[in-house]
């Protein structure tokens, strides 16, 4: 049976899975950390890609490779290919007045957002790269003229691993693309005016591929050590060549991951929260709660993004100087809704709503809710309830709520897979704890690798299923605790 791998080069980690192309069955993993930051030199990412690839055993016998990533960062290259600066990631901030900027240039509110909205189907936050190349034309004048071309983290990966064989060659896909800012979802065009309005002039940018394309060919030099020691030269087809998938942003990657289909919402609890669905038609919020991204099947995938959630429940568990298990057991061992104790969880400034300098707040400590049983409950419900109103948008804009699959690092928590079903009044199937983004790569791969109108039907064991078990009180008091928050003033 072919095999065929995924890569997941997150904010916090590169992972490699090699899976069966047809059963999806691991056949064996590997991961390595990236560093800290909002801003990190590229070549970080590679170093940990080459360390993640060697865990897993290598890449001599697959037969196709596909790479996810976060999605928005701003990879700004040199007519050599060599990187300008080091890249501005998704939770970099510093970009917010040049979002503000772009929507009132646009006709300000709510005429700006409406323009853009349909424009691209999202209007500019700071994590867009749009708003990343306004900020590096207003204070990095030097840097922005060198740049030739910009892409995305996956895409200069993918060009890496085939050798990187000049800058016509970068491509990537829709998913990722519809993150940008000046590619639209609706039309499957890139919108160049947009991106010199943004930047002053129009960069090259990498061609955008549908989900079952062939992105290039792994080149066998490109990591030297760990590629060619692994045995490149033995043919894992029948030409010798190991195919390179078209890739795809985290969140449409985490949708392949678990099969997502009409009627799932996908609720993934990473560095970042993300709430989103499989549509068949595009859609432009003007708001710009709903996102209106590309998914990694030839859909598309309307997006909820929150910057705060597991690290919420990081810096909750610090505080109270317990593990992430004990603090999963605190938050049980106190009663729903936390006896009117409230956490809104803004704790890095926030996406949705748009407050990149807010910080967060807690609501109704009494002698009674001083405890840390209280505290761990409020900060598990806090980011729940800050995802659930994402899911509240998603149904605004049409999204059909038949259940909720819950996935990423912060779904291992007992806490927050049990109250899940309370604040998000629907039932929530937990698959069983993966790297579902790299999964869903492995899934495109194997799509390339076999052919094929759909990608290939893999089904995780040992799912859990969690009936609604709606507790309306807990989204009440943090509805109250957010519409006070929010009418204060913030810092920036």
């Amino acid at each position: 049976m072919p095999l065929v791998a995924g890569v997941d080069s997150s904010t916090q980690s590169c992972k490699v899975v090699v899976r069966d192309a047809e059963t999806g069955a691991l056949v064996r993993q590997g991961r390595a950390p990236h560093p800290d930051g909002t801003e990190v030199d590229p070549a970080a990412w590679w170093s940990a890609l080459a360390a993640a690839v060697d865990a897993a055993g290598g890449l001599a016998d697959v037969a196709a490779v596909s790479v996810a990533g976060q999605q928005h960062g701003m990879v700004c290259l040199d007519e050599a290919g060599e990187v300008v600066r080091p890249a501005l990631l998704w939770n970099d901030t510093r970009s917010a007045g040049a979002a503000t900027e772009l929507v009132e240039e646009a006709g300000g509110e709510p005429a700006g957002r409406r323009f853009w909205a349909d424009a691209v189907g999202s209007v500019p936050v700071a994590s867009f790269t749009v708003t990343k190349l306004r900020w590096l034309a207003r204070h990095e004048p030097a840097n922005a003229d060198r740049v030739a071309a910009v892409c995305l983290p996956h895409d200069w990966l993918t060009w890496r691993l085939a050798g990187a064989p000049g800058l016509a060659a970068l491509r990537t896909d829709r998913s990722d693309a519809s993150g940008t800012g000046y590619w639209s979802p609706a039309t499957g065009e890139y919108r160049p005016d947009l991106l010199e309005r943004a930047f002053g002039r129009r960069p090259q940018v990498p061609i955008v591929l549908g989900p079952a394309e062939v992105a290039g060919v792994l080149s066998p030099g490109a990591l030297p050590g760990v590629l060619d020691t692994a045995g490149l030269a033995g043919p894992a087809r029948p030409s010798g060549e190991i195919l390179l998938g078209a890739g795809a942003g985290d969140n449409a990657a985490a949708g392949l991951g678990v099969g997502a289909g009409p009627g799932d919402v996908v609720v993934s609890i990473g560095t970042s929260g993300t709430v989103f669905s499989v549509a068949s038609a595009p859609t432009a919020d003007p708001s710009g709660t709903v996102a209106g991204f590309a998914d990694a099947s030839g859909r598309f995938l309307p997006l909820v993004c929150t910057l705060n959630a597991a690290r919420v429940l990081d810096a909750a568990a610090a505080l109270l100087q317990v593990d992430l298990d004990q603090l999963s057991d605190l938050a049980l061992s106190a009663p729903a809704g936390a006896d009117g104790l409230v956490m809104v969880p803004y704790l890095e400034g926030e996406r949705t709503p748009n407050r990149p300098h807010a910080s967060g707040s807690v609501h109704g400590l009494t002698l009674r809710t001083s405890t840390p049983a209280h505290l761990a409950r409020a900060a598990v419900e806090g980011m729940l309830c800050a995802l659930a109103a994402g899911l509240d948008a998603l149904a605004a804009q049409g999204a059909a709520v038949r259940r909720v699959i819950l996935v990423g690092g912060g779904a291992r928590s007992a806490a927050v897979r049990r109250i899940a079903a309370q604040v998000f009044a629907c039932p929530v199937i937990v698959p069983p704890p993966g790297e579902y983004v790299a999964d869903g790569a492995a899934r495109q791969a194997a799509w390339l690798a076999l052919g094929g109108a759909e990608p290939p039907s893999w089904s995780p064991a040992g799912t859990e299923e969690y009936p609604a078990e709606p507790v309306p009180a807990i989204r009440e008091r943090y509805a109250q605790a957010r519409e006070r928050h929010l009418d204060r003033p913030t810092q920036g």
